[in-house]
């Protein structure tokens, strides 16, 4: 896969993305990352990205010029232009499957208070969220959205099944886990799991499965039951 992204600032994406999965991701070609600075698309003496919003309001907003010039420059055939906003569907575990099929992800990463609105209408594919709540700009997210996507690549992780089995990816979280030693200061694993019955202890997982989401996460249950 290949992920391109468009920020204001590429230093912060230096560390997390050169570490663990992603890191071997890159290595062995699965993943073709490229970080550019939106500031590069600008061609004023000052650089300049960001403009007061027609009609008033408080903050600025990004310039379409440096935007277009760089989706225009990195987009290829298949990919998909992808705003992260507050104002964008929210990214979740589906949504990353959604994305792992793809071939091209061009990331624009948002600041200040957001995106002139022909961006949004000419440009952009798609728009995400990874919550309600508010950062300093878009890096973080898009940063969240390459690991959760790259791990879902064929041939990253080491165990296929691990993806299959991470919560959320049924609709569930994840049930309960134990390795040795099977007692623990008084601290005892299930029966079933040392039984080597699998059709028990699949049972039992499925059950531990959506007992723990009623509790947590009841929100996912909602019209399953």
């Amino acid at each position: 896969m290949k992920i391109d992204v468009l920020t204001l600032f590429p230093a912060m994406f230096a560390g997390p993305l050169d570490e663990s999965i992603i890191k071997r991701a890159r290595e062995s070609g699965r993943l073709d990352l490229a970080i550019h600075n939106l500031r590069d698309y600008a061609h004023d003496r000052h650089k300049t990205v960001d403009d007061r919003p027609f009609g008033g309001g408080p903050g600025m907003l990004f310039k379409p010029e440096p935007i277009f010039e760089a989706v225009e420059k990195l987009t290829r055939e298949d990919t998909r232009v992808i705003l992260l906003s507050p104002a964008g569907r929210t990214f979740n575990q589906a949504v990353a499957r959604e994305l792992a099929g793809l071939g091209h992800l061009l990331l624009v990463s948002g600041h200040y208070e957001g995106f002139d609105e022909r961006v949004r209408e000419q440009l952009a594919d798609d728009e995400l969220s990874i919550g309600d709540y508010v950062l300093t700009n878009g890096a973080l997210p898009v940063m969240v959205i390459i690991d959760a996507v790259t791990r879902l690549l064929p041939g990253v992780l080491g165990d296929e099944q691990s993806a299959h089995q991470d919560s959320f990816s049924h609709g569930l979280l994840e049930y309960p886990q134990y390795t040795r030693p099977a007692d623990f200061r008084g601290m005892k694993v299930p029966e079933v799991l040392l039984s080597g019955n699998h059709a028990e202890i699949a049972r039992w997982q499925a059950e531990q499965a959506r007992l723990r989401t009623k509790e947590r996460r009841p929100d996912l249950l909602q019209g399953t039951d």
